[in-house]
């Protein structure tokens, strides 16, 4: 048994204009070489646009959208004896929050759009209303995870 203590997962700081974790996470996944004003300007103008577009508040969608997107189990390789099996896993709600900004950051990068802003938009206001491609992201991984039900018994 390990001596060395756990450490503590360090929640980053509370956004400044909207008060919120999951705006820092997503600013901190968008985050290029460093450059955190212009990933705070990319998802702040995604922002005034998603306002434009439904009159609502924008960080309402966006909490909206994250519940959607984010799985609660995910697949993982685990090979025994000779083969590999895709054992389903759970996801921990951190985790699960973790993997929904990235499979929307990466699939509104695939989007057709001018800017990544107006993409990122577009990508969240479809995750909000229940489709898109991160949310069919979502249902192919539960539905890969209900089919490998059998091997769940390999989980370490």
């Amino acid at each position: 048994m390990s001596r060395r203590t756990n450490k503590k997962r360090k929640f980053p700081n509370e956004d400044p204009v909207y008060n919120s974790f999951l705006v820092s996470l997503m600013i901190s996944k968008i985050l290029k070489n460093g450059k955190k004003t212009i990933a705070e300007k990319i998802l702040y103008e995604a922002f005034e646009i998603i306002k434009q577009k439904t009159d609502t508040q924008p960080l309402k969608i966006f909490e909206i959208a994250i519940k959607n997107v984010s799985p609660t189990v995910k697949i993982k390789a685990k090979r025994v004896g000779g083969s590999t099996y895709q054992v389903p896993i759970e996801v921990k709600k951190f985790r699960g929050i973790n993997l929904g900004l990235c499979w929307i950051i990466q699939f509104a990068k695939a989007r057709s759009g001018k800017t990544i802003a107006i993409k990122l938009a577009n990508e969240i206001i479809d995750a909000s209303k229940g489709y898109g491609n991160a949310i069919r992201k979502r249902h192919e991984t539960h539905r890969m995870a209900r089919s490998n039900k059998a091997f769940a018994h390999f989980r370490s």
